[in-house]
């Protein structure tokens, strides 16, 4: 057998000999970091990865470990939102999270109220007898700057695994998951877009003193009527810089951003997109916009209703389907006509949003907002351009056909308010649920209400619903019920102005 040819040898810095379209040249090769020669091709080859400068996300541990490496993170978040929407997790060195630690979180974190407690066992909600682990698993995907803290730090958000790592169904990340799997079954992907709203607020450490508006630039307090005001955007232009600059560094997009209505309520528009990704990023939102606020000494809130006689706020989703293999807008026939789907989805939301908007409207405070009057719908109507109904179809092309779901408050876990709209345009698409006929009138302000009325009426839909059983999962409607009952009893024990006021001296 012929030996194979050697290539020639050459010291580092000495000239080796190459040919190239015949011609024998002379080339000194690359001095490596370590001093050795790198031939002048490996060196080429060797460009800065892409993935160092993304923003936001990498494909997995091997990549976000030079990411971190790149920014000098110190400090890792690991953090996952519970039934609230509240970041939960853990804190550690960059180090050690590079160095595939197990992280893990007791089950009963994700079966508290808003409040810390742990409801009374009930019906079909349990507790783990043992309060087992949960084991915190990163999705590379989200990791990114935090850019408020002082130290570098970086945040990754992660999905929640059994000990023999099965998703756990009743986490809120996982319910959207199995939801937009149950899209992709049928050959679909839905596309959303939330709009946020929120209140700017003067700080407030005493619960029993009403919420009042900030100080803006003008040295003035904040008043209503400013809706898509520049002069009101403008009384917090450095707030508002900051929140541009955080989500910046965290690659989180804006689409637009205007005043509404209330005194200093603004509401940010995001780019339309996968379901779970902008749950993420509405997620990591309102920690900005927290952070960012706090940084000027006022509040963000995203209470349902924080202010009396103020406008609520709203957490609007726009939602579309589109072929997977196509990409094409299912809502739309090839002459650009509504589609039967296009009608089914409407049909499954009027039929199936109203047993789930606890998912939607998740404290007593919600339905505040939800009555007559006060520009938020109290209906399941649809309407084209009609703002005073619950699903409201923008103009738009046919490629574009969207449903915007009105009713969901902001104060909605971002990840079960759209699993829970989702499903029920996904049960109409599946069952042919035709719609009724769209209406051009005003819905809102006749004093009707034709949803659940407070809290614990619309757990009572939510469970009696069957249907939810397979979209949603039996695990996560038990926990999800038994916790709100458990928050609104914790809500019975509390005394409010009202009360007093008019109780104290007439009865």
């Amino acid at each position: 057998m012929a030996k194979r040819p050697k290539p020639p040898k050459s010291e580092a810095g000495t000239p080796s000999r190459i040919k190239k379209n015949g011609q024998v040249r002379t080339a000194v090769p690359a001095i490596g970091e370590s001093g050795r020669s790198v031939p002048p091709l490996a060196k080429a080859a060797r460009k800065r990865p892409a993935f160092l400068d993304s923003r936001r996300g990498v494909a997995d541990m091997d990549e976000a470990r030079e990411w971190l490496a790149e920014r000098r993170i110190e400090d890792v978040e690991c953090i996952t939102p519970d039934l609230a929407g509240v970041a939960r997790g853990k804190m550690m060195p960059a180090k050690k999270f590079t160095g595939n630690t197990s992280l893990a979180l007791p089950s009963a974190l994700f079966m508290h109220t808003i409040s810390g407690e742990y409801p009374e066992e009930t019906g079909s909600f349990r507790y783990s007898p043992n309060d087992g682990d949960l084991k915190l698993v990163p999705d590379f995907s989200t990791i990114a700057e935090v850019p408020w803290e002082t130290d570098p730090t970086a945040a990754i958000i992660c999905d929640l695994v059994d000990v023999n790592g099965k998703a756990v169904g009743y986490t809120p990340r996982n319910v959207l998951k199995h939801v937009v799997e149950l899209y992709e079954e049928k050959g679909w992907r839905p596309i959303v877009a939330p709009e946020i709203e929120f209140y700017l607020v003067s700080r407030n450490v005493d619960p029993d003193y009403p919420l009042t508006p900030p100080i803006g630039r003008s040295g003035r307090q904040i008043q209503s009527g400013q809706s898509y005001s520049i002069g009101g955007i403008n009384e917090f232009d450095e707030l508002i810089d900051d929140i541009y600059h955080f989500s910046d560094r965290q690659g989180l997009e804006i689409d637009t951003l205007i005043h509404e209505d209330g005194a200093a309520q603004l509401e940010i528009n995001l780019r339309h997109g996968n379901p779970i990704e902008l749950a993420d990023q509405v997620f990591m939102f309102k920690r900005t916009i927290r952070e960012a606020a706090l940084k000027h000494d006022i509040y963000a809130t995203f209470m349902a209703k924080p202010i009396q006689g103020q406008p609520g706020s709203a957490m609007h989703i726009h939602q579309s389907v589109v072929d997977r293999r196509t990409g094409a807008n299912v809502f739309s026939n090839p002459d650009g006509t509504p589609s039967q789907l296009f009608h089914h989805f409407i049909g499954g939301m009027q039929r199936y949003v109203p047993a789930a908007l606890v998912m939607m409207a998740p404290y007593v405070n919600s339905y505040r907002r939800l009555t007559h009057g006060m520009s938020a719908p109290t209906n399941n109507a649809w309407g084209y351009d009609n703002r005073t109904t619950a699903f409201r179809v923008p103009t738009s092309e046919p490629a574009a056909r969207r449903v915007e779901n009105r009713l969901p408050s902001s104060d909605a876990n971002p990840y079960l308010a759209l699993a829970a709209s989702l499903a029920c345009g996904y049960l109409g698409m599946t069952e042919g649920i035709e719609p009724d006929q769209p209406t051009d009138r005003t819905v809102n302000e006749d004093g009707v209400i034709s949803l659940p009325r407070g809290l614990l009426e619309a757990v009572a839909a939510f469970e009696a619903e069957d249907s939810f059983q397979n979209v949603l999962g039996r695990e996560f409607l038990a926990t999800y019920a038994g916790i709100k009952r458990g928050e609104f009893e914790t809500f019975m024990q509390v005394i409010s102005p009202w009360e007093r006021e008019f109780l104290l001296l007439n009865v």
